[in-house]
């Protein structure tokens, strides 16, 4: 019985037939319930292991370096500010939602949806591979600027650094399941498209791939809707030709002013970095106002001016060592320094001397 139960356990594909069928293996059936999902088990990881992609060879690592270094692209995605990039795995880019808004308002963008950028790096590290644009966010120096020469007066750099020669950049780590697999660079590319944009032929058609249908229709036919951001109307409309600073009540706002009569003319309202009302006046005179929102926008974390106007106590202060404040100025900004008293004589400069 031995020797059958090891003959079915090594050859899987003969032992579920025998088992089933009930030949070869002489053994109690309820065995047979017992040893199946064990058996089932090593066909199938057996058989995974035959169709496992295999790891990156070192010829297309060299390969996918030389095709995407230096590679110019339009940006798909904003990236934030600062040492943290963004990560792409199956699909999903984090951060994202508020946390990606907030780190844009915290930090500002690096780069946003429509810009170009060069991929400055690309690095095959573990289960993921490392692509840096703009120089990534991480300044370097060459070899040669770290030299130092000197003598009783100090060091000083053998090699002036460029501030200019890295810029500001982010990165993005594309990230795979336990080791980076054999792809060739259309599958990478295709991998890639959250982010990156490599068929593009302008910053605008990149950018108008970003949004929504309805906000992209509307852009394309030179249409502004209630809820797009400035950066929107600015795509739609152009910028405008003439501006107007208002404020309702405690909402302060700009009038976007687009024609002139006797065409049609459309004053756009802005909040924040809203819009807020439209009000298109036709040729005709006809005026058609639009105030409800028509596009949904993910929120911009901004500060409030509530938040602006508190003042901590040890906040840092030009008044002069005993100095009151004044409580009547706003913001309780120092009151100007009182001058000498006005010449009872009306006389600008000082009394004339009697010859």
């Amino acid at each position: 019985m031995r020797k059958h139960l090891t003959a079915c356990f090594f050859q899987p594909d003969g032992a579920i037939i025998n088992l089933i069928a009930g030949s070869g293996c002489r053994m109690n059936p309820r065995y047979v319930l017992v040893l199946l999902p064990v058996v089932l088990f090593c066909v199938i990881g057996a058989r995974a292991d035959d169709q496992k992609t295999p790891r990156l060879s070192k010829q297309t690592r060299i390969d996918l370096i030389r095709t995407f270094n230096a590679e110019l692209v339009y940006i798909r995605s904003p990236f934030p500010m600062g040492k943290r990039g963004l990560t792409l795995k199956d699909g999903n880019l984090s951060p994202s939602g508020d946390e990606m808004q907030n780190m844009l308002a915290m930090w500002g963008p690096a780069a946003k949806p429509g810009d170009q950028a060069r991929i400055s790096q690309v690095l095959v590290k573990g289960d993921h591979i490392h692509f840096e644009i703009n120089g990534g966010p991480v300044k370097r120096q060459k070899w040669y600027q770290h030299i130092q020469v000197g003598g009783g007066g100090g060091m000083t750099g053998a090699a002036p650094s460029d501030p200019g020669a890295n810029p500001r950049g982010s990165y993005v780590d594309l990230v795979f399941n336990g080791y980076v697999p054999e792809l060739n660079p259309q599958e990478l590319k295709a991998m890639l498209r959250p982010v990156f944009d490599f068929n593009a032929k302008s910053s605008m058609e990149a950018y108008l791939e970003t949004l929504p249908p309805k906000t992209r229709d509307a852009i394309k036919a030179h249409h502004v809707l209630v809820g797009m951001n400035r950066e929107m109307v600015i795509a739609s409309k152009g910028r405008p030709p003439k501006k107007i600073r208002e404020k309702d009540g405690e909402i302060e706002y700009e009038e976007w002013i687009y024609g002139e009569p006797p065409q049609d003319v459309d004053f756009v309202r802005i909040a924040g970095d809203e819009v807020i009302r439209l009000e298109s006046i036709k040729v005709d005179g006809e005026k058609i106002v639009h105030t409800e929102r028509e596009v949904d926008l993910p929120p911009t974390v901004a500060k409030s001016s509530s938040e602006s106007e508190g003042r901590p106590p040890d906040a840092p202060s030009l008044r002069r060592p005993g100095e009151e404040v004044d409580t009547a100025s706003p913001a309780g900004q120092r009151s100007p320094t009182p001058g000498p008293p006005p010449d009872p004589l009306g006389q600008d400069g000082p009394p004339a001397q009697p010859n």
